[in-house]
């Protein structure tokens, strides 16, 4: 898998895609209890669908019969959700632990499918689940721990991803113009009305690093999908625990915030069982495809 040079490719691009995400996360982390999640969503949105305003303009057939319209419109409810609690969640937990949780969402997938898909899932897997969510408790080390909304928050940013996910990949088919603009466009009209409920002047010192939060997300998801395009799923999805390495060391950095022997343990669980349910459903399914 490693040795495909289209993955070379493909992991510069989702390189890209984690050195974006984070930034917009460093920026939104350091203004974040300025401002709402729900305003500065609304704003990411818009400067979003502006830049996708040419992309719409040279493509207008690709919006001819677009198929599963509830579909597409489920996946902007639960991104929505999943932005906005994200966005929250970010400006008050530590960098490192809401990356490190949100690489549950694996997890969180297999045991949806589960219960609601009622797929099968081996010994294997169930064990790997478990292991993950060990890891959680002895990253967020309740002894220490000092509640804060944002853990909330950030759990439900994993349900709604995944969630969002889950819907993406029903998806699969449509043009990646139709995608990413019923995700801008269709964020920015969800949030608009509670955006305006909470709404805060904007400070002008603020106004570029606001405008920097839409470009660098917007840029992010083109490069996200242009790394799936080259690179496997599996050598792409290993290659993401690369980000808990960077904003490790961006939450050192920028906000001063020391990961814990405790965070380390709990994070290294996490990323091990997460990565071992991954390659064991993939083994499996090739296994049922000879």
């Amino acid at each position: 898998m490693q040795d495909n040079p289209r993955n070379l490719f493909g992991g510069g691009w989702l390189i890209a895609d984690m050195s974006l995400n984070i930034w917009a996360l460093t920026i939104v982390k350091s203004i974040g209890l300025d401002y709402s999640a729900w305003q500065l969503v609304f704003l990411c949105a818009l400067i979003g669908a502006l830049m996708m305003l040419p992309w719409i303009l040279r493509q207008p057939h690709a919006f001819i019969g677009v198929k599963r319209p509830d579909l597409h419109l489920l996946r902007v409810v639960l991104s929505t959700l999943t932005l906005t609690t994200s966005f929250f969640a970010i400006a008050r937990l530590p960098f490192a632990l809401f990356t490190a949780i949100n690489f549950t969402r694996p997890l969180v997938m297999m045991v949806m499918a589960a219960l609601i898909l009622r797929e099968f899932i081996s010994g294997k897997r169930w064990i790997a689940a478990s292991l993950g969510f060990v890891g959680v408790i002895i990253a967020l080390e309740p002894s220490e721990l000092v509640f804060t909304w944002g853990l909330p928050a950030l759990f439900l940013t994993v349900i709604f991803g995944t969630s969002a996910i889950i819907v993406t990949r029903k998806l699969s088919d449509a043009p990646t113009v139709v995608m990413m603009t019923f995700y801008t466009c269709g964020l920015a009209i969800l949030t608009l009305p509670f955006a305006i409920w909470s709404w805060t002047s904007i400070n002008l010192d603020d106004l570029p690093i606001l405008l920097a939060i839409g470009v660098f997300a917007q840029s992010a998801q083109f490069y996200f999908l242009r790394a799936h395009k080259w690179g496997e799923a599996g050598f792409l999805a290993i290659l993401g625990y690369l980000s808990l390495v960077l904003s490790t060391g961006v939450g050192y950095i920028f906000f001063d915030e020391i990961p814990t022997m405790s965070f380390i343990f709990g994070a290294i669980l996490i990323v091990a069982a997460a990565v071992w349910a991954t390659l064991s459903a993939r083994k499996l399914m090739q296994n049922e495809r000879k």
